[in-house]
C-alpha cells in the first residue's frame, strides 16, 4: 500500500473515525454516489469509499471503517481477476481510496445471480420470473438456480431506484451494441465463476453480485467495485441445507442482515428510516470486517488516523 504511514489497528476494541463524505475543492467538484465520492483529475478518477451505508437505494447511516473494508476487498478482487478482464485500478494510495482510469461508464448494473435470494426471490415469488427471466416452477427461497442468470438494471442516481432492464432493450436503446454486450455478458459470467470457485475454497458461496463496466480507449474495462459486501451476497456453504430444513436463512456474510433489520422495523425504501444506534453501528463495523476476512482469506486492518486529513495528505502527493 502506498503513502500510508499512519497508525493501523487490527484489534476489535478500537473504532476508526467515521468518514461520511469528502469535500476536496482543490480536486474539483465531488461526484457523490450512494457510497463513493469521486473526483476526476485529468485522465484519472479518484474513488473514495466513504462509510455511508445504503439499503433499499437509500443512505441509512454511516458505519465506522466500512469504506476501508470495501477498498481492501476491491483491491483483492481486482488483482485476482485482471487476467479475466482489465479493470480501472491504477493504485491504492490510502485505505479508503482507489485511483483508477477515467472512462465512459456504461450505465448498466450487470447483476449475476446463482441462487434465489433477496429481490430475486421476491420477484420470483410474485411473478414466477426474476426480472423477466423465466425459471423453473416450484423453487424455494435460497435454492440454487440451474445455472447463473444475468438480470441487468439501470444504474440509478442517488435517491432513485435501480430499474430492471431486458438485455435486448440494452442493445435496442443503443446503450451498447450487440458485440459489446455479448462481451460484457461473457466476462460477467466468468468473473462470477471465478469468484464462486475462490470463495468455495474457504467454505463460502457467492450468491449474487453486480458488476459495472466502462469503455476505455474503445475497450471494455471493469469499473467501480467487485465482490464486496456492498455489491454481493455471500453465504456459509455448510449452513445451507441444515438451516433451510429448520426454516432459517443461511448464515450470511453480506449486507442482507441490515436489510432484514430495517424491514422488520417497517422500512423497505419508503418513508422514514428507523434510527440506527451506536451499538448496532459498531456491530455492523465488526460484521463488515469479520465477513471480509472470511471472504478474501486475509486480515483486514483499520487505519485509525483522522480520515479526511489522512486522505488529503495521500492525494496531494499524487495530484
Amino acid at each position: 500500500m502506498e503513502n500510508v504511514e499512519n497508525e493501523v489497528d487490527s484489534s476489535v476494541d478500537r473504532v476508526p473515525p467515521v468518514l461520511s463524505q469528502t469535500d476536496f475543492a482543490w480536486l474539483g467538484e465531488p461526484i457523490r454516489g450512494k457510497v463513493r465520492d469521486s473526483y476526476v483529475v485529468g485522465s484519472k478518477r479518484i474513488l473514495i469509499a466513504t462509510d455511508r451505508l445504503s439499503a433499499f437505494d437509500r443512505i441509512v447511516t454511516s458505519v465506522p471503517g466500512k469504506g476501508q473494508v470495501l477498498t481492501q476487498m476491491a483491491r483483492y478482487w481486482f488483482e485476482k481477476t485482471c487476467e479475466i478482464v482489465p479493470n480501472h485500478m491504477i493504485s491504492m494510495p490510502d485505505p479508503n481510496v482507489i485511483v483508477g482510469h477515467e472512462m465512459n461508464i456504461i450505465p448498466i448494473e450487470v447483476v449475476v445471480r446463482g441462487y434465489l435470494a433477496g429481490s430475486g426471490w421476491r420477484d420470483y415469488a410474485k411473478h414466477g420470473t426474476v426480472s423477466g427471466v423465466e425459471l423453473p416452477t416450484g423453487l424455494l427461497e435460497f435454492d440454487k438456480l440451474p445455472e447463473p442468470i444475468i438480470t441487468p438494471s439501470t444504474k440509478a442516481l442517488q435517491g432513485d431506484h435501480d430499474e430492471p432492464i431486458a438485455e435486448a432493450q440494452i442493445v435496442r436503446d443503443g446503450i451498447v451494441d450487440t458485440k459489446v454486450w455479448r462481451y460484457i455478458r461473457e466476462k460477467a459470467l466468468e468473473l462470477f465463476e471465478f469468484g464462486s470457485r475462490d470463495v468455495s475454497s474457504r467454505g463460502l458461496v457467492l450468491v449474487d453480485t453486480k458488476y459495472e463496466f466502462g469503455l476505455l480507449d474503445g475497450k471494455v474495462v471493469l469499473a467501480d467495485e467487485i465482490h464486496t459486501l456492498d455489491s454481493s451476497r455471500f453465504w456459509v456453504a455448510g449452513s445451507l441445507d441444515e438451516r433451510k430444513r429448520e426454516g432459517l436463512p443461511p448464515a450470511m456474510l453480506d449486507k442482507e442482515p441490515v436489510r432484514r433489520w430495517l424491514a422488520e422495523r417497517g422500512f423497505s425504501g419508503e418513508g422514514d428510516i428507523p434510527e440506527i444506534g451506536e451499538d448496532y453501528c459498531q456491530w455492523l463495523m465488526e460484521h463488515y470486517r469479520s465477513c471480509a476476512e472470511q471472504i478474501i482469506g486475509e486480515e483486514v486492518s483499520f487505519n485509525l488516523a483522522e480520515p479526511v486529513a489522512r486522505i488529503e495528505s495521500a492525494l496531494r502527493v499524487l495530484c
